[in-house]
């Protein structure tokens, strides 16, 4: 059990929390910036998170989802205050709606991890600040205690076993919703590099470059948010032709953009498409969620093999956009 210390102060309005864990300092700090590990321990087992939205930069946010043991459901989120990787970050944790949105009529609290090395591995100290002695009573007598002691073993076995995350760097996909579908690939490179790589018309066209046998024709990139961008594609030899037109939405780079996406004169649905950088160990994390308009349409899609095509491209942009031109 990793946990070496639960301690209240009811002056200072706070309540710190101590683990310790043999794994190193850069293994601990990983498992709260990737979210495919993150959610594995935030929240109680019988609770488990699903984290919809995950930007871990100064100003991102990150909403998620538990869901109970009969089907109900709690949000939350995370607004970030600092971040200064691997050692410490602080967030605003709130409560939120359907919607994902703050709700305004439940407590905001701050809190800081820091993670530093010890002889033996890594320790993490967790600091709660409340804003109030009864908001401190109101959420310790929600459980808030127990759920951070049940996440805190549950870390433990996470990093445990780490061969999940280690084992290869290929694309994965997982349905979050009924509408939203998360893709993540570790790129072997700086996240500023994959950015440029994803926004740099002439690396572009070196590794996005549509299914075999295509080639892409046309790469005009948006220079703000509000602008539109299309691609296109032509299959080798001419006469048959695909493109997609999309439009900017949100772009702070090199952390997250977010864009629509349909497909140029044909009736097909639009989709939004968020895209996070975030450094670890072996490069970039690359987590791209997918929101389609239903159900069926999310199916459909990813039954055109997606994911595989989306592993090829990322492959491509490892070998031909980070290596030297």
């Amino acid at each position: 059990m990793p946990l070496t210390s639960v301690t209240k102060d009811p002056q200072a309005l706070t309540m710190t929390i101590v683990a310790d864990f043999p794994v190193p300092q850069r293994a601990l700090w990983e498992a709260y910036a990737d979210p495919r590990q993150l959610e594995k321990f935030w929240g109680p087992p019988e609770w488990p998170a699903t984290f919809l939205r995950h930007d871990m930069f100064p100003g991102g946010r990150s909403t998620y989802v538990m869901r109970g043991p009969d089907g109900a459901t709690s949000a939350g989120y995370w607004t970030f205050l600092e971040v200064e990787a691997p050692h410490r970050f602080s967030v605003l944790d709130g409560f939120a709606g359907d919607d994902g949105e703050p709700n305004p009529d439940m407590p905001t609290i701050r809190m800081e991890f820091t993670f530093e090395e010890t002889p033996t591995g890594s320790r993490l100290t967790s600091t709660t600040h409340f804003n109030s002695a009864e908001e401190l009573d109101e959420l310790l007598a929600m459980g808030m205690e127990e759920g951070t002691r049940s996440a805190m073993g549950q870390i433990d076995a996470i990093l445990s076993d780490l061969r999940e995350f280690a084992a290869g760097i290929e694309t994965r996909s997982r349905v979050l919703s009924q509408t939203q579908v998360r893709f993540t690939r570790v790129i072997g490179g700086p996240p500023r590099d994959v950015w440029r790589a994803h926004h740099d018309p002439a690396l572009l066209k070196r590794w996005l470059l549509g299914p075999d046998g295509w080639r892409m024709v046309t790469c005009e990139v948006a220079a703000g948010v509000g602008d539109s961008f299309r691609y296109e594609w032509e299959r080798e030899g001419g006469g048959e032709r695909f493109g997609f037109d999309d439009d900017l939405l949100e772009s702070d780079p090199p952390h997250r953009s977010v864009t629509t996406e349909r497909m140029t004169g044909a009736a097909s649905p639009e989709t939004l498409n968020e895209m996070t950088l975030t450094p670890v160990t072996a490069g970039t994390l690359l987590s791209l969620v997918v929101t389609y308009p239903d159900a069926d349409t999310r199916d459909e899609i990813l039954a055109t093999g997606m994911t595989e095509g989306m592993e090829a491209s990322y492959a491509r942009l490892e070998r031909e956009a980070l290596s030297p031109a």
